[in-house]
């Protein structure tokens, strides 16, 4: 699949690449202008990448946390998997948000997150009065137990 890409002024460096060939995403870099910024326990910031993509229609780009940072020091991305739709053709900037103990800094061409695309699907939604009926029914959270 052929995604095109536009580099923003701001943008430097190389374009996302697959880190290796099995890998699902493609790490993105914080484009922060020599810049960096230190996020503070329970803080958030919108990082800039540089980037805009023109995704083909039927498919979408999940954003979604680095698992070293997640793990090591509680960043992630706010609303992963955040979504950049086919139609969108703005700057792609990453929610991040700092759950960890400590502050961590985000240096420029950090790599910030991971892109994953995906296939979507469009629903037809139909009205009617009732659903079909099953096992679980209406029941809500922890319902079904905690096994």
């Amino acid at each position: 699949m052929n995604v095109k890409v536009k580099t923003w002024a701001h943008f430097k460096g190389e374009l996302p690449a697959y880190q290796s060939p099995g890998a699902s995403g493609f790490d993105v870099r914080a484009q922060l202008e020599g810049k960096s910024v230190i996020l503070k326990k329970g803080e958030r910031a919108l990082v800039p990448t540089g980037l805009s993509f023109e995704i083909p229609v039927g498919y979408e780009i999940q954003a979604r946390p680095r698992s070293g940072w997640a793990a090591k020091q509680g960043l992630t991305v706010l609303n992963t998997p955040g979504t950049i739709d086919a139609d969108y053709r703005g700057e792609v900037k990453v929610i991040l948000v700092n759950l960890g103990q400590e502050d961590v800094v985000i240096q420029d061409q950090d790599r910030c997150a991971q892109f994953v695309i995906a296939p979507i699907y469009q629903a037809k939604f139909e009205l009617v009065e009732a659903l079909g009926e099953t096992e679980r029914g209406a029941g809500g959270f922890g319902s079904t137990g905690k096994q």
